[in-house]
């Protein structure tokens, strides 16, 4: 057996991580790669395997720094089975859909610029038409039941509690020589126990080979809670004065969190009469994905939307309006008066949200709220670092507007959690890695499986590593 980490290796974006056993050869995650923008073009356009030559893909859930570039491996020659979770193909039939048409639009921009300059043009890496091609190959398959992948090779999803159809892969690998086999776990992102809407990350007792995240290895997340609370008083507070709160957020699960709580704040009595958009059309599509798939929902959940008047809409409420037309999205830069803008993407490096932030963070009425991780060299990592001059489409404005970070939103475990999921196993796996976190973290991360309970082959594999087993 042989692990090559060709993403989120040392870094939280772009999960790749090829597997070949058996003579065959699977891809966990096929993501994009999100920071400087020629690096992350040239990443994402340019595979360090043959796409041709992948056998499968096996995707633990829908974001796009897991699942944005499989049109772009499809596009180049891949054509086995893209196996995850009902909930998560449907999330992608959405999604890269999106992507495609964000990566058109951006480089129409930019070649609008490029033509001023004298430059030549430049691709998309692909289209909708490529992410509309892909979507032919996606499997779903249901929460822990075995599916046989290839001969000697069978995959078991489990519930990771991330977001809505996440999975923990369990991969059980038969050697045909001598019968035996190993098990092979992969957490994808692992989600935080008793979050709203979704259930717990479900607990496995045997690994022998264990691919763990580790994007909050060195934190504690604060109560959810204490983040509903200061959500609450940052509207209020920003709307005395009159201003705007823009908040970039993931069209999925982020913010149908955000919907989730302000819904309960609003029928607390805890907000001002404000209008509150959420201006994705993605996030639209998404929240009736959500509606589809209860299946993935908490009892609380279940039981809320069983013996609620039907009317009362858990992603709904009145203050509330989704907005998908373009020229709606527009008539929001000329807004006169407090409200809040919910619009994608989460790291402000596409989409509506530019032109929300750029049209706003002049004003030190408004307020920019981050409610997530920000990948380095994104627009949204320079906003959460508050950095006195932003540049969006290529002009640099002034950061004038009060900026506020909430770390207590995220779906992703943190240390104490990360720890819990992983003393469940009878015994260490026989060879620990940790993906999917920068290098404090993941170093945080693997000290403390060491020292607290037991680990010993604890590896941080850098990019592009391939280790044997």
């Amino acid at each position: 057996m042989q692990i090559s980490f060709h993403g989120a290796a040392q870094t939280v974006t772009g999960s790749q991580h090829l597997l070949t056993v058996n003579g065959r050869k699977i891809l966990l995650d096929c993501g994009l790669y999100q920071g400087k923008r020629e690096e992350s073009r040239q990443r994402n356009r340019t595979f360090p395997f043959e796409a041709a030559a992948i056998d499968a893909v096996v995707l633990s859930h829908a974001h796009i720094d897991h699942s944005g570039n499989i049109p772009n491996l499809v596009k180049q020659g891949f054509r086995g089975r893209i196996v995850c979770t009902a909930a998560t193909a449907d999330l992608c039939g959405a999604m890269l859909l999106d992507s495609g048409h964000i990566q058109e639009e951006d480089v129409a921009y930019v070649n609008r610029q490029r033509r001023k300059w004298g430059e030549p043009p430049v691709e998309p890496i692909y289209t909708q038409e490529d992410a509309a091609e892909s979507l032919q190959y996606f499997e779903g398959i249901f929460y822990e039941q075995p599916y046989e992948l290839r001969p000697g090779i069978t995959v078991t999803l489990y519930d990771a509690g991330h977001m809505l159809g996440s999975a923990i892969v369990a991969l059980e690998c038969r050697d045909p020589a001598d019968g035996s086999s190993r098990r092979l776990v992969f957490t994808g992102d692992l989600g935080r126990p008793q979050s709203p809407i979704l259930r717990d990350p479900a607990c496995l007792s045997q690994a022998d080979i264990l691919l763990i995240e580790s994007t909050y290895g060195s934190r504690t997340h604060p109560p959810l809670e204490e983040s509903a609370a200061a959500l609450q008083e940052t509207i209020r507070r920003t709307s005395r004065r009159g201003g705007k709160v823009i908040i970039p957020a993931f069209a999925v699960e982020r913010t149908q969190l955000l919907v989730y709580l302000l819904n309960k704040l609003y029928h607390q009595g805890g907000l001002p009469e404000i209008p509150i958009y959420v201006d994705s059309p993605l996030a639209l599509n998404v929240t009736e994905v959500f509606r589809q798939h209860p299946e993935c929902f908490n009892d609380e959940t279940r039981n809320y939307l069983r013996h609620e008047d039907p009317e009362n809409d858990i992603f709904g409420f009145r203050q509330l309006r989704y907005i998908r037309d373009v020229e709606q999205s527009k008539r929001l830069h000329t807004f006169q008066g407090p409200c809040v803008i919910i619009s994608a993407s989460g790291m402000a490096e596409a989409g509506r949200i530019q032109h929300h932030l750029k049209n706003n963070i002049e004003d030190s009425r408004n307020t920019v709220l981050i409610v997530g991780w920000q990948a380095p060299n994104t627009l949204g990592r320079r906003l959460a670092e508050q950095a006195p001059v932003v540049k969006i489409f290529g002009k640099e404005y002034s950061l004038e507007a009060e900026v506020v970070r909430l770390n207590g939103f995220s779906g992703h475990a943190d240390l104490p959690g990360l720890l819990s999921w992983a003393r469940n196993f009878a015994k260490p796996p026989d060879q620990t890695f940790i993906v999917h976190g920068d290098l404090e973290a993941a170093q945080e991360l693997a000290a403390r499986m060491r020292n607290d309970l037991g680990y010993q082959k604890v590896t941080i594999p850098s990019l592009h590593q391939t280790v044997n087993i």
